[in-house]
Order: structure tokens, then C-alpha cells, then sequence
């Protein structure tokens, strides 16, 4: 068996057939968590959780808006671009003669990374987009704890609605 030389930069993350069949995988590199995406015919990267509450992007939906591919944060219903990590949000276009609701950016708030394919098998290498971006923070020890207390709350929360519910029938009977 031949060894593959190291490249520079770039992390194994698997074969692409393997990641086409999946559709979505979960990958940790260097600490930091990344989630891939394969969606008509493309392999997208980027962090795992959501820049906005840390949610996990695994499951959100993907659809075309205004013009961008998006993954759709199940949590929150945050639209975040998969090529560039661009947050969007639709509002009035107060400047248009006839004022209309349309897309609009507000800048890069998800943390994308790039995806390399070669005699298939697939690297990422890490972003390295300068200054902070939103979604670092839930990369850190303290967007850890935050995520942490939220499955926490979210947990205590359904036990106590199950609670109420048990409640509700037994008083029924």
C-alpha cells in the first residue's frame, strides 16, 4: 500500500464516494468542529454550529435564497450562505422605487472552510479568514459551557413539560 504524503495544511477528512452517500458528516480538526455538506454535486465546509446560539447545523434544511445556496439552522431559522458563511436576512428595500422585501446580507458570520478532492479523497483546510468570525466563539471553551448550559435548560425544560403532561392525564382519569 502506498503512504500519502502530508500536505501542507489540509486534513483527511474521507473518501468522497463515502461523503456523497452521507450527504452530511461530522469532523473535528485541529479542536475545531466541522460540519460537511455534499448538496448538488458539491462538497461544502463549514463550522458545526450555528454563529448565532451554537445550534447544530446537521439538520437544517438547504434551499436557494436570493440567489445563495443556504443551510437553514433548525434551531432558529437562521439562513446562512454555504459558500461564503454570509448570515441573511430579508427586509424592505427602502431605496427601490416601489418599496419591495427582498435578501440582504449582514457580512460573514459563519466560519467556511475549503474542500479539496483529489483521486478521491477529500481535504479540508482550515479558514483562514482574518479577525473574528461570529461562529469562533462557539469553537472556544466559552461558547462550549454556553452550548453546554443551552442542552441543559433545553433538557430540563421537555422533562418539565413531560411532567405536566403526566399531571394533566392522571388528573383527567
Amino acid at each position: 500500500m502506498e503512504m500519502k504524503e502530508p500536505m501542507e495544511g489540509l486534513h483527511f477528512v474521507g473518501k468522497k464516494d463515502d461523503l456523497i452517500k452521507s450527504k452530511r458528516s461530522f469532523r473535528t480538526l485541529e479542536g475545531r468542529d466541522i460540519l460537511l455538506v455534499y448538496h448538488q454535486g458539491i462538497l461544502y465546509a463549514l463550522d458545526y454550529h450555528c454563529y448565532h446560539s451554537g445550534g447544530p447545523l446537521e439538520n437544517g434544511d438547504i434551499e436557494e435564497i436570493g440567489g445563495n445556496l443556504c443551510i437553514i439552522c433548525p434551531k432558529h431559522k437562521y439562513k446562512i450562505s454555504l459558500l461564503h458563511g454570509e448570515g441573511l436576512y430579508k427586509a424592505t428595500d427602502h431605496t427601490a422605487k416601489v418599496p419591495t422585501r427582498k435578501w440582504f446580507s449582514k457580512g460573514v458570520k459563519q466560519r467556511v472552510h475549503t474542500v479539496m478532492e483529489t483521486n478521491g479523497d477529500v481535504y479540508v483546510k482550515l479558514s483562514v479568514h482574518p479577525g473574528y468570525v461570529d461562529s469562533d466563539f462557539y469553537q472556544g471553551e466559552k461558547g462550549k459551557l454556553e452550548r453546554e448550559k443551552a442542552l441543559a435548560a433545553e433538557a430540563a425544560n421537555k422533562a418539565k413539560n413531560i411532567a405536566s403532561l403526566v399531571i394533566a392525564d392522571s388528573e383527567s382519569d
